[in-house]
């Protein structure tokens, strides 16, 4: 709930900074600049970040901790800090250096003045990503601590400093102007998101003294771990770049809009995916006993999990199927962003949805193999996705929209229903995976039906309500949406006896 609280909170402040953006850029030539150049050097915070920094360093560093090993620990953690620092500050240096090529490489359809902005937002950005890197480690302290909230609440400084930075600098400038006011305020965010948790982390280890060992047990444990989460990660960016570089060439907007269908698919993937899998990771790595021992305590934790994954996610799922427009139009329909540019990010989240499930699941499944000490099998799988990523949304976003009589745009869809396909065959992988070693583990099947059922009640009691509320505006039609949606879907989940219903019914009525 912590996990959940601290992310839902960054994320509404995501939102609005999201809608900010819209407004000021909508989907122009400057903000497919902006979207591309966040992320080239977003690719550092990813591999070197949250992700993988909690799949190597806190199943170690939790593990000592249960262990009674406390100094122990904290040396592996000032250690862990001092590589990371180094690394990240050559990174940085050579992203800046290299802005130029990076930009070419990835955006090769951009031209004159909009691959110049690329180039030049890649250069200002590149020093955030390095702070985020930083930040990313003391998310892993405060996770291995149960410090939940804190961590997950900490971005929404950054949200903040690019808001009104944006706010500050547009409305006298152009859409260009906009988008660097954006980059630097990312790059004040990176420095305050980092800035308010170190204060934290400090009482926690006592002190911060970086150093650069390699030679400790703790450290080449968690450097073994490191290489194959690091690969995992750096083939998982190889598909966001193919992305980029295919939305490259189907004109403007299509690479904005991504970014902006993919703020609402991670909306999920965070609150739910993110906060079961981060709080369940420190838990399950800290599980001690026998090996039927572990895997039972492992199986108890993952079905549990895996069960409130899927209450949340699908009728995630089915709004963004049903509702996406509405959504859509309600967060960003503002200013340069018009009631086409709805429609068009509801078709992009629409194939976002295809995966959303598998996405946010397969999470906790990657969390219950980085607990086992095992990082190599996930990667395995994140190539197969990866390589079907690739060759699915090539064919999707080219080749396959001319054929339907389409606009090359709406490729962009295409890109976003293939990766889900993907993501379902990784997600199986995973679970047939991790099955063999503790037993057998999911969400039941007639479990999902229930709630796929619910979600099909509450869809049709939504359009109901869309029906009949033509002249409404996009915000207040978005509420009469998608309260009977809601509303719906928990009445019908209670009535078919699901105790997350009951669980989450119970909790509403006694804050009442």
């Amino acid at each position: 709930m912590l996990v959940a609280a601290g992310i839902f909170l960054s994320r509404i402040f995501g939102l609005v900074r999201q809608r900010v953006l819209a407004h000021y850029l909508g989907l122009s030539w400057a903000s497919d600049a902006f979207g591309a150049a966040f992320r080239i050097p977003n690719l550092l915070q990813n591999l070197l970040g949250e992700g993988v920094l909690s799949a190597s360093f806190i199943p170690v560093y939790a593990r000592l901790r249960a262990e009674g090993k406390g100094d122990e620990a904290e040396r592996l953690a000032n250690a862990i800090f001092g590589l990371l620092a180094l690394v990240t500050a050559l990174i940085v240096l050579a992203g800046v250096l290299l802005a130029a090529p990076l930009t070419d490489l990835i955006t090769g359809g951009f031209e004159g003045e909009k691959r110049a902005l690329t180039i030049r937002l890649v250069r200002v950005l590149f020093p955030g990503a390095g702070l985020l890197v930083l930040s990313a480690w003391c998310l892993g302290v405060l996770n291995s601590h149960r410090k939940f909230f804190l961590s997950y609440a900490a971005p929404v400084v950054w949200n903040l400093a690019i808001i009104l930075t944006v706010m500050f600098a547009t409305g006298r400038h152009d859409e260009a102007r906009a988008a660097v006011a954006a980059a630097l305020g990312s790059v004040i965010g990176s420095a305050l998101q980092f800035g308010v948790q170190i204060p934290t982390v400090v009482g926690l280890l006592h002190r911060i003294r970086p150093t650069l060992d390699t030679a400790s047990e703790g450290v080449r444990t968690v450097l073994r771990s490191f290489t194959p989460v690091f690969v995992s990660r750096g083939v998982v960016q190889i598909s966001a770049f193919v992305d980029t570089i295919l939305a490259s060439f189907l004109g403007n907007g299509p690479v904005a809009a991504l970014g902006m269908a993919q703020v609402l698919y991670t909306l999920p993937v965070s609150l739910f995916g993110m906060s079961v899998s981060a709080a369940e990771l420190p838990a399950m790595s800290s599980a001690t006993g026998s090996d039927t021992e572990i895997a039972q305590a492992l199986r108890a934790r993952l079905d549990a999990g895996l069960r409130r994954i899927a209450y949340f996610v699908v009728p995630s799922a089915a709004a963004f199927l049903a509702f996406g427009g509405i959504i859509a139009a309600a967060l960003f329909q503002t200013g340069r962003f018009t009631a086409a540019d709805s429609q068009y990010v509801w078709a992009i989240l629409a194939g976002s949805a295809v995966g959303l499930l598998a996405a946010t699941m397969g999470r906790l499944y990657s969390s219950a193999y980085y607990a086992l000490r095992d990082t190599r099998t996930p990667l395995r799988f994140a190539v197969v996705r990866v390589l079907l990523t690739i060759v699915l949304g090539f064919l999707c976003a080219i080749p396959l929209p001319p054929l339907l009589g389409l606009e090359p745009r709406w490729g962009a869809a295409g890109l976003t229903a293939s990766a889900g396909v993907a993501g379902w065959v990784e997600f199986l992988l995973l679970r047939r995976g991790l099955n063999r070693r503790i037993g057998r583990s999911g969400a039941p099947a007639r479990y999902l039906a229930l709630l796929w059922t619910a979600a099909a009640g509450g869809a049709a009691a939504g359009a109901a309500l869309y029906a009949a509320t033509p002249t409404l505006g996009p915000v207040l039609r978005a509420v009469a949406v998608l309260t009977p949606f809601g509303a719906g879907y928990l009445l019908l989940t209670f009535g078919f006896g699901l105790p997350e219903a009951r669980t989450l019914l119970g909790r509403l009525t006694r804050r009442r």
